[in-house]
């Protein structure tokens, strides 16, 4: 085991389950990857893909957004991929909601985790899902009580975005993103996770706010979603470890990208992010040679589309060891 860090104990709901790992890595690239794609992948293949990341040993995947067809022609077959899902062993299947129609869909899908986009910088919500912070707190209060009623069993995570600063506004202090968390928590959320939507933050930005997070919130305190706009992504990975962090969002290939975000490149590559964490001792349960063979389902659906990553290129290695063999 990786013991260079005094850590706080993170343990969102995320990782109730999963005692045989150290990290969860939740695989958002067919939500989040595919979401800026204008070509649509063909429903068949993305069920192939998401079947390769499970046989990969992916524990999470966010398999889409119950959005309009019309507004993201890529998400119209969230449901079918919520039910294909299901199927695989060990997977547990999230999608993404911005609002209580999408909340009630997903609901009925099956899915056994929701994520509400909400945005701490209030031009960007308004960009984004098309509300003000009041309105927000409204659907969210409406989703909370949907969910309380008739699905008692599914869990629901506010995503905080634009977290780190925002194309939009501007500067967005760890005061505001604090008291969205807060407000987050007393609407009666199961998990508060923290996404750097564009690509700002630093290291340090990353460890001071997500140990002030902790200590707010408890367990309540979720994941970790990082972009690699501008080069920081693994290295605000490992702050976000240094206090605690266990959860952490990645897109095969680094695909992805808020389209209502100006300048919002790809996620962190999850080939890249697992062999940082099993390199550090630290268990994921994925299989690296076969998550590097999972992007060919990629490939073929979007031959035009870049995929980035180094592992994919340059191999592990053979110093390289898995944690469990360590």
């Amino acid at each position: 085991m990786f013991l260079g860090f005094h850590c706080f104990c993170w343990v969102g709901k995320g990782m109730s389950n999963q005692k045989d790992i150290d990290i969860l890595v939740s695989e958002v690239g067919p939500r989040d990857g595919l979401q800026s794609i204008k070509q649509t992948m063909p429903t068949d293949m993305k069920k192939m893909w998401i079947s390769a990341l499970s046989e990969a040993g992916v524990r999470e995947i966010e398999v889409g957004s119950f959005v309009p067809p019309k507004l993201l022609p890529q998400m119209a077959d969230c449901a079918d991929l919520v039910q294909h899902a299901l199927t695989l062993e060990n997977v547990f299947v999230t999608a993404l909601v911005p609002n209580l129609r999408g909340a009630e869909s997903a609901f009925k899908s099956g899915v056994q985790k929701i994520t509400i986009p909400v945005s701490v910088s209030e031009p960007h919500s308004l960009s984004n899902v098309r509300k003000t912070h009041e309105q927000m707190y409204s659907e969210v209060a409406s989703i909370v009580a949907l969910r309380n009623e008739q699905y008692p069993n599914v869990l629901i995570e506010a995503g905080l975005s634009t977290v780190f600063g925002c194309t939009i506004q501007g500067i967005v202090t760890e005061k505001e993103s604090l008291f969205m968390a807060n407000k987050m928590a007393a609407l009666g959320i199961d998990e508060v996770g923290l996404a750097d939507t564009v690509g700002y933050a630093t290291p340090l930005q990353v460890k001071s706010l997500f140990k002030q997070l902790k200590i707010e919130l408890g367990n309540i305190a979720g994941s970790a979603h990082f972009h690699n706009t501008r080069g920081q992504g693994l290295a605000n990975v490992l702050a976000a470890y240094e206090v605690g962090v266990t959860t952490f969002d990645a897109s095969q290939g680094g695909i992805g990208g808020c389209p209502y975000a100006p300048g919002a490149s790809g996620n962190i590559v999850t080939e890249d992010l697992v062999f940082l964490l099993e390199s550090m001792g630290l268990r994921t349960g994925i299989d690296i040679e076969k998550l590097v063979a999972a992007r060919e389902w990629l490939k073929k659906a979007l031959p035009n589309e870049p995929l980035y990553g180094f592992i994919p290129d340059a191999g592990v290695g053979k110093a390289f060891k898995y944690a469990k063999d360590m």
